[in-house]
């Protein structure tokens, strides 16, 4: 998890929201994502699916069997979606999120039987520091007004 706190990091330095995900398979990092959705014009460009994208190539296949997923913040759908997908083991997270996340809001509840494959779950791993970067990350956006003029994306220069 502290080495996707570093790649949260790296992404609120960008212009990014921060958060940041590992894949782990046999013991070792077989993908890292950072969200990049703003870079790269990219709405699917979040944290887990470029760690999940990453470790699929890495591995020679779109199947992680047995693979952990470590992500700074709860998943949304989306991301949910795509770690059943690559059939990810177990999902460990930090922060919540009540806005999008796939179990705060109640999503994961309607949808689970919709899922072919059962992930294990575990919340609130270095749940602070993710956190404490988003929370910065949005304040600092604020009094600068950029959220309220229309979003993230219109401070993108790259």
């Amino acid at each position: 998890m502290k080495q996707a706190l570093r790649l949260a990091e790296k992404a609120g330095r960008n212009g990014e929201v921060p958060v940041g995900a590992v894949v782990v398979r046999g013991g070792r990092i077989v993908g890292r994502g950072a969200n990049g959705m703003i870079a790269r014009k990219d709405p699917t460009a979040h944290a887990e699916v470029t760690a999940i994208r990453r470790a699929a190539k890495s591995s020679g296949s779109y199947r992680i069997v047995g693979a952990d997923l470590y992500v700074t913040l709860e998943p949304c759908l989306l991301c949910f979606s795509a770690m059943v997908q690559a059939r990810i083991r177990k999902l460990y997270y930090g922060a919540a999120d009540p806005k999008t996340g796939i179990f705060s809001t109640g999503v994961f509840r309607k949808a689970e039987g919709v899922f072919n494959h059962r992930i294990e779950v575990e919340a609130g791993l270095l749940a602070e520091p993710g956190s404490a970067l988003l929370k910065e990350f949005f304040r600092a956006r604020r009094g600068a007004g950029a959220v309220e003029r229309d979003g993230l994306e219109n401070r993108y220069t790259g």
